[in-house]
Order: C-alpha cells, then sequence, then structure tokens
C-alpha cells in the first residue's frame, strides 16, 4: 500500500514538474538576430496592452491581462 502511495505521489510531482521546466532560448549572435528579437518583445508587448484595454473590467482575468502594463488616464 505504501509502494502504491509513493508511485502516485512520485508521479504527481513528476506531473507538476514538467509544467515549470524553463524555455531555452539561445542568445541571438548577430545584429539581425538581436533586432528580430527586439521586434518579438515589442509585439507581445503591443498584445498584452491590446488585450488589456479590451479586457471588461468585470472580467476575472482583467488583473492577470493587465499586470505590467501602464493603463491610461481615461
Amino acid at each position: 500500500m505504501s509502494r502504491l502511495l509513493t508511485l502516485i505521489a512520485i508521479s504527481a510531482a513528476a506531473a507538476t514538474a514538467a509544467c515549470n521546466v524553463p524555455i531555452y532560448e539561445p542568445e541571438p549572435v548577430s545584429g539581425y538576430q538581436w533586432e528580430r528579437r527586439q521586434q518579438a518583445i515589442e509585439r507581445q508587448q503591443a498584445e498584452r496592452v491590446r488585450l488589456c484595454r479590451i479586457t471588461r473590467d468585470e472580467d476575472p482575468r482583467k488583473e492577470e491581462l493587465c499586470r505590467g502594463v501602464e493603463r491610461e488616464n481615461d
């Protein structure tokens, strides 16, 4: 019985750990790669700002979507 519980605990821990694997992204080595990386970062930030702007205040995801985004004064 204790082996079964141990096996279940190990399986659950392994499944949880798989979600926390960091994504490896090599550093750009050329100017072109740095420029593409910067453009991707700018696109991601613009998308976050857009999602924050169009999400209604009563939406439960509003806080998560707007975290780190400067809000405009309406």
